[in-house]
């Protein structure tokens, strides 16, 4: 499932705990996934792609972690 990440809200937006979802949810090398993180936090949309198997745990951690997102799939 395609979803576009397009801003994440949180007052302070814990860098490490975003990037790691990117990683385990996106599948997502580290290195990727911390240079989305940034992009994301800079305000650009970052599209990501979530197996079928996580998407409930995936959508559970982006609101968790204040992340607005869009299905594009």
């Amino acid at each position: 499932m395609q979803i576009q990440l397009l801003s994440c809200d949180a007052k302070k937006p814990d860098k490490r705990a975003i990037a790691k979802a990117l990683e385990t949810y996106a599948e997502m090398d580290s290195y990727t996934a911390i240079e989305s993180t940034g992009f994301l936090l800079d305000g650009s949309p970052v599209e990501i792609e979530v197996d079928g198997k996580t998407t409930s745990s995936a959508f559970r951690a982006l609101r968790k972690l204040d992340i607005d997102y869009e299905i594009m799939d």
